[in-house]
């Protein structure tokens, strides 16, 4: 007989099992956090009340409190759109536990070697940007506003996205970077382009300690696939994203998907490769970072519990 109606999200159990994965250095956790369409779920609607209305601005500001309740990692997207400040830094720390470990993608002014043809870009699309790769760059502006911090900071992500082929290039002047960057934090590299998964590319990571971020991603092979190159665990810990289902482009997906408030495409194969990771890094002792986007299924929580269910 079918339940009469829909089960409360188990927020405690997902929670229970969540914290004693990451005593086992599994950390795993969202994409972002600023998500009204987790309320009643994730979050609790009364918290951000106020003169009997649900405060929008109270809960950007506050829910990240919340947030950590469940989750003891965030993957925190809104640092690659900006340096953010060192007052940014302390706000942001302060308002959330000691506890939570924030992700955080490394500022496209590094990454970026040529600004998108995008009205977000004004005068500099399609301009080619002399910060790229800018080791001295990135340690002033971002790196130090952020060593205060760094005993809560998880691996910084250098996002990297489809390019022209030209893997051997890209490789050099990656090595060449990593190699002025201080040891001060742990570093992953996550591209997006098929043709970079090549030898030379590990092989530089390895190098430098630096993690391949095994992505789900539009143009790239799946998680699975990844997997079973063995030479793309580069270093003592892995970062896996689940961002997209492979062949699905980001702005399909945020239609099909908005306001994330539940599963909308249940995808298996995604589900079980993270599983997989979490089986490997458990049997190899190796630390690993696990960051599911709502743009993947329609809500990431969801997700998560889905594939840590006991």
């Amino acid at each position: 007989m079918l339940p009469l109606y829909e089960p409360a999200f188990d927020r405690l159990g997902l929670a229970r099992r969540l914290h004693a994965l990451a005593d086992e250095r599994i950390w795993m956790g969202t994409s972002s956090w600023k998500y009204e369409g987790w309320l009643d779920q994730i979050y609790s609607r009364e918290r951000y009340v106020s003169r009997g209305k649900f405060s929008e601005k109270r809960f950007a500001v506050e829910c990240i409190a919340e947030y950590a309740e469940t989750f003891p990692v965030v993957c925190g997207d809104f640092s690659f759109y900006q340096f953010p400040s060192p007052e940014f830094w302390k706000k942001l720390f302060d308002s959330a536990p000691a506890s939570l470990r924030f992700a955080l993608k490394v500022p496209e002014e590094v990454t970026c070697e040529v600004f998108p043809k995008h009205p977000r870009y004004g005068a500099r699309a399609g301009v080619k940007n002399e910060s790229y790769l800018n080791a001295d760059a990135l340690q002033a502006l971002f790196l130090d506003p952020l060593t205060p911090y760094r005993d809560r900071v998880a691996p910084l992500i250098f996002e990297f996205g489809a390019r022209p082929a030209a893997p051997i290039a890209f490789v050099d002047r990656l090595d060449t970077f990593f190699d002025a960057l201080p040891r001060t934090f742990r570093y992953a590299v996550e591209v997006r382009n098929r043709a970079y998964l090549v030898p030379r590319y590990f092989d530089a990571l390895r190098a430098h300690s630096v993690a391949h971020v095994f992505n789900s991603w539009t143009r790239m092979p799946p998680v699975a696939q990844q997997m079973m190159m063995n030479a793309a665990f580069t270093a003592d810990f892995t970062v896996t994203r689940a961002l997209l289902r492979p062949g699905r482009a980001y702005e399909e997906a945020v239609k099909m998907f908005t306001p994330y408030d539940k599963i909308r495409d249940e995808n298996p194969e995604v589900r079980e490769s993270l599983r997989a990771m979490i089986r490997r890094m458990r049997e190899e002792r190796r630390a690993a970072y696990i960051f599911v986007n709502n743009r993947l299924e329609g809500n990431a929580p969801e997700t998560i519990r889905a594939v840590v269910a006991e």
